[in-house]
């Protein structure tokens, strides 16, 4: 096994700092290197937040929006500016307090250009245009019934969404009595406003992703129990099959790496980088584990920017970004 010493450098919120974490580049095979330069530098660009999540880059614009669920806020980034408060609030529009992470979570940019996001406390899907307007309701019921968090998204080109609804966002999660459906479903959202539960038996789907030709859709679940992530062809009318485990992170998290199976984002090769114990896992289509990016944090999600070859990461209180040697999908 390889390892490659990698310095943090931070910027606090606007204000620069100096970052005494020194973390590893690993790889468990050579062609990690493939993916990521051995001397490339892992780049803290802001610090602070509660529990950062769900980054996005905006082409027209050339910022990233990301969430701090906690904050119910939407924060921006942009490079010669720092960071700035984008949406507040996010996710919860209610007066009384609601819970430990009330606000928005999983973003992405529709087909149209719109922000899309999950929102924990007002319990739906919304979209809203980046310029001006308010927000819309894209979703917030299957069959009559409140979801319960909607946690993370994806679009197909045909503009089909996918989403998952696990119970992080409830007041006391899967305890809470305001549930409304016994299953953290995965949906699919079809260009009509149809609503579908295409997947009903696991208990924490979180992170979503399509493969480059959108035949398989890969679903992270945060179970300890079951860290698996599952793949699912998707049928000609836009369901899934039963599924498969693609990759299996039980012996990441026995040996006491930090962090779970979250978000992920799929280059254009098919090789996905998905947060998981001890950081971003970089893992072949064919689900053989390269190496990881150990940012030393738990690690929510992350996002493909710039020209499509930077990773943006959300972990923990801080916002990181590192170079990679290939593109994500959507560049």
């Amino acid at each position: 096994m390889k390892k490659l010493a990698v310095i943090l450098l931070s910027i606090s919120l606007g204000c620069s700092a100096q970052q005494n974490t020194t973390e590893d580049l690993v790889a468990n095979e050579d062609a990690f290197f493939d993916y990521v330069d051995k001397s490339t530098e892992i780049e803290v660009l802001a610090e602070g937040f509660k529990w950062s999540e769900g980054p996005v880059w905006v082409r027209e614009g050339g910022f990233l929006l990301f969430s701090d669920a906690p904050q119910n806020t939407i924060f921006k980034w942009k490079d010669g500016e720092g960071i700035s408060v984008f949406l507040e609030p996010s996710g919860y529009t209610g007066i009384l307090p609601y819970s430990r992470e009330p606000g928005s979570n999983g973003l992405i940019i529709n087909k149209d250009g719109e922000l899309v996001a999950c929102e924990h406390g007002d319990r739906r899907i919304s979209r809203m245009p980046l310029s001006q307007g308010g927000k819309v309701t894209v979703a917030d019921t299957w069959q009559g019934k409140r979801f319960n968090s909607p946690n993370d998204i994806v679009q197909a080109s045909n503009g089909t969404y996918y989403f998952t609804d696990p119970p992080y966002g409830l007041p006391e999660q899967e305890n809470s009595a305001s549930r409304e459906i016994e299953a953290f479903g995965v949906y699919k959202i079809d260009s009509n406003g149809k609503v579908d539960m295409v997947v009903s038996n696991l208990k924490r789907p979180n992170g979503v992703a399509l493969s480059p030709d959108e035949k398989i859709l890969y679903v992270n679940q945060s179970d300890s129990k079951a860290p698996y992530i599952m793949a699912y062809k998707i049928q000609q009318d836009g369901s899934l099959d039963e599924g498969r485990i693609f990759f299996d992170a039980s012996s990441l998290q026995e040996s006491g790496l930090k962090g779970s199976l979250d978000g992920l984002k799929v280059a254009q090769d098919g090789t996905l980088f998905s947060t998981g114990p001890g950081g971003v896992l970089v893992i072949t289509p064919k689900g053989k584990l390269l190496g990881r990016i150990a940012t030393g944090q738990p690690t929510a999600n992350c996002a493909w920017g710039e020209d499509g070859s930077v990773l943006y990461m959300t972990a923990n209180n801080y916002l990181m970004k590192i170079q990679t040697k290939t593109k994500g999908t959507g560049f």
